[in-house]
Parts: structure tokens; C-alpha cells; sequence
């Protein structure tokens, strides 16, 4: 099995760029110790902590739907649930590599194993 670098989702609302023209569906790649070091030089995370999510999340996304270029901008104008939905697969695919999560059924204590990244679809 080869080791897995990029991973699919579905935004559960989705991008609406300035053409109002909706984007879901990205790719998101694990990301590299440049990554979580480069941007704190920059002045705008350096002023405020929290925008290293931004700038965070502009560089490990490589493709949203039709977007061209995915900058901080466009993470930027995100809704909350989507921000939050990355900020949460992010955190599973960059903690230790997988996006399975073992569970138990509460009726039958069946153990299994449920992929969680991929779809913010409810």
C-alpha cells in the first residue's frame, strides 16, 4: 500500500468565488515542517495568531473545485463550518497519517473501522 500525501473532501457549504459560482470538492496534502514554520514570519500571523490558520490552510490545499489559485483570500471568504470542517481535517491527516476512525456499535459491541475524511456531506 503505498503512503497516501493528499486526501479528498467535500466542503459542507461549499466556496462561492466572485462569480458566485459554487466550489466543493478539494484536495488537501499533508503538510511539511515549511509549512507550520514559514508562516509565522509573516506580518499578518505575527499580528494576529489565529490567521496562521489562513495562511495554513492556503498552502496544503491544492485544488478547490474550478479555483484557480487557492490563496489566503479565498480561505479567507470560506463560511465558518467550512473553515472548521478543514481546520479539523487537517488536523487528523497531519496528526498520525490516518483518517479512519475505529468505533464500536453501542447495541451489538461490533468493532469497526469508519473513514471520516472525504465528505462534510451530512
Amino acid at each position: 500500500m503505498a503512503f497516501q500525501t493528499e486526501f479528498e473532501f467535500t466542503l459542507p457549504k461549499g466556496y462561492v468565488d466572485e462569480y458566485g459560482s459554487l466550489h466543493r470538492s478539494g484536495i488537501m496534502r499533508l503538510a511539511t515542517a515549511a509549512d507550520e514554520i514559514l508562516p509565522m514570519k509573516d506580518p499578518r500571523v505575527q499580528q494576529n495568531p489565529a490567521y496562521l490558520t489562513v495562511i495554513l490552510l492556503a498552502r496544503v490545499i491544492t485544488k478547490l473545485g474550478e479555483v484557480q489559485s487557492i490563496n489566503p483570500k479565498v480561505i479567507e471568504g470560506l463560511f465558518s463550518s467550512d473553515l472548521a470542517f478543514l481546520q479539523d481535517l487537517y488536523r487528523r491527516i497531519n496528526g498520525d497519517g490516518r483518517t479512519v476512525l475505529k468505533t464500536i456499535c453501542p447495541k451489538c459491541e461490533y468493532e469497526f473501522e469508519v473513514e471520516v475524511a472525504g465528505s462534510g456531506e451530512v
